[in-house]
């Protein structure tokens, strides 16, 4: 799409019931220790998610340095988030588990025993790729996955979000979000059948049709060296029916809420969406009275949403400035840059000053 740039996934939102307790976990086993922002705020801008009316939460941006999308970790603070209404089973509508890599599956899976975390036997994909999965407390499930592609050189700890497992009603429909419009644009694999490698997953013995989708050109714009590549797996179900993982739910309630993309090029991107039938459900532009760039705490830009055709919560934020050293009030305006070009090495590896170390 001309005049948009897609840098990669940014984030993938987890409404959680304590976000201390779940960031620590996070810290500790999959290494998101880099602090982009932290911020108690009423969620004005998102009431058709969340019952109409404007909703208090505090919410913590969290990153790997080893490279991938970061985590957007969410709570209510005036309502208690509710748990899906029914167990979510491999093909349900919506996101399923998430995608980190890893170097080594074997090694990291040695180390999670070893912690004594919920993991599956080691797999291999249709790529010859080795990959698990684990379940963190909070009942969320990650496919631990080998990759290449990496921005720092933190050996002993995994990347962060490569990707996520979607459930969906038609594939041929979704490849008009997540190819057309998200630009994974080459298709890896597409079968049809029953899938060993499954057996972990609630639901994972059922007959699918499974797309795993990649971009073919590396992601490109500020963020992208540290974004990198990443994947979509699509499973639509043969022989059973779904339901929608969020039916019936708020938007920042448990579990994955969002996979949110960055991205350069707003207004023509708003164009692009509505063209393909997947028109901005919220926009901060067009709803906040400020002006075009949302006060998010520490940072601020443009953010908007979409739905797949299934309802699943597709996020854009377009930065406009970020922290870079925090202590001495150094901040990065994005807005007059190049939208291809790569921020210097140096200023993303400064991130690792808002490290958040445990004892």
């Amino acid at each position: 799409m001309e005049g948009i740039v897609v840098s990669g996934i940014q984030q993938l939102g987890i409404g959680v019931t304590d976000v201390a307790e779940a960031w620590k976990w996070y810290r500790k086993h999959l290494g998101m220790d880099i602090k982009v922002f932290e911020e108690s705020a009423t969620a004005s801008l998102m009431l058709p998610y969340t019952g109409g009316l404007p909703q208090k939460r505090h919410a913590v941006l969290a990153l790997n340095m080893n490279g991938g999308g970061g985590f957007e970790i969410w709570q209510y603070t005036d309502r208690i988030p509710q748990a899906p209404q029914f167990e979510p089973v491999l093909g349900d509508l919506g996101i399923f588990a998430a995608k980190i890599k890893t170097r080594d599956a074997r090694k990291t899976h040695a180390k999670f025993v070893e912690e004594k975390l919920n993991v599956s036997a080691v797999e291999t994909d249709a790529e010859g790729r080795c990959f698990f999965f684990v379940t963190d407390p909070y009942n969320n499930i990650f496919q631990v996955i080998e990759s290449r592609n990496w921005f720092g050189n933190i050996k002993e700890k995994t990347g962060s979000v490569y990707g996520v497992i979607i459930g969906v009603t038609n594939i041929e429909n979704s490849l008009k979000v997540y190819s057309d419009i998200l630009g994974y644009d080459q298709m890896i694999s597409d079968r049809k059948g029953k899938f060993t490698d499954l057996s972990y997953l609630k639901g994972g013995d059922a007959t699918f049709r499974r797309v795993l989708l990649k971009n073919s050109l590396p992601r490109t714009g500020a963020f992208g060296r540290l974004l990198g590549d990443s994947e979509i797996e699509l499973f639509q179900v043969e022989d059973r029916a779904t339901r929608k993982i969020f039916e019936g739910r708020f938007w920042g309630d448990l579990g994955f809420i969002h996979l949110c993309y960055d991205i350069n090029g707003m207004e023509k991107l708003n164009a692009a969406c509505k063209l393909r039938g997947f028109p901005f459900t919220v926009d901060s532009f067009a709803q906040h009275d400020e002006g075009n760039s949302f006060d998010m705490g520490e940072a601020a830009g443009h953010f908007s949403y979409i739905e797949d055709p299934d309802g699943t919560l597709i996020e854009f934020v377009e930065t406009h400035k970020m922290p870079i050293i925090k202590k001495l009030g150094l901040y990065l305006n994005l807005r007059k840059r190049n939208p291809h070009k790569y921020l210097p090495n140096w200023i993303l590896k400064s991130l690792r000053l808002s490290r958040v170390k445990d004892r």
